[in-house]
């Protein structure tokens, strides 16, 4: 249901979870080479287990699971992932050549996102 404290929940939820992943980002791509996104791989990865432990305890407790859903899963993990970021680095390592970097970056980002959203999910169950 559409309120304006369902809309308040998203936006603080959404504005710290875009903190996060810029300080985030920043943080860690001053560990990896700058040939592979590393800033946005790892985030995007954290964020998918982060939701697959929101997801697996609203299933575990429906009380008040709408509001923890909107501020974590749609605020938080919707701020602090980022498909937009990664497409643009993708189009970005193709267009330099690095088309096997991109190919392997889409792969694990899909595969391991999904394993992590699951892992995340199984262990509040």
């Amino acid at each position: 249901m559409i309120s304006v404290k369902n809309i308040l929940t998203v936006i603080l939820g959404s504005g710290l979870g875009g903190a996060l992943r810029f300080i985030s980002s920043e943080y860690i791509k001053q560990y990896f080479s700058p040939r592979f996104p590393a800033g946005t791989f790892i985030v995007n990865l954290l964020g998918c287990f982060i939701i697959g432990i929101v997801y697996g305890m609203s299933l575990k407790e429906s009380q008040n699971s709408n509001e923890i859903k909107l501020l974590l899963a749609t605020g938080f993990c919707g701020g602090f992932t980022t498909f937009s970021a990664f497409t643009a680095e993708n189009i970005e390592l193709i267009r330099n050549g690095n088309q096997t970097t991109a190919f392997l970056y889409i792969i694990l980002s899909v595969t391991l996102g999904i394993t992590a959203t699951f892992i995340g999910s199984a262990l509040v169950k």
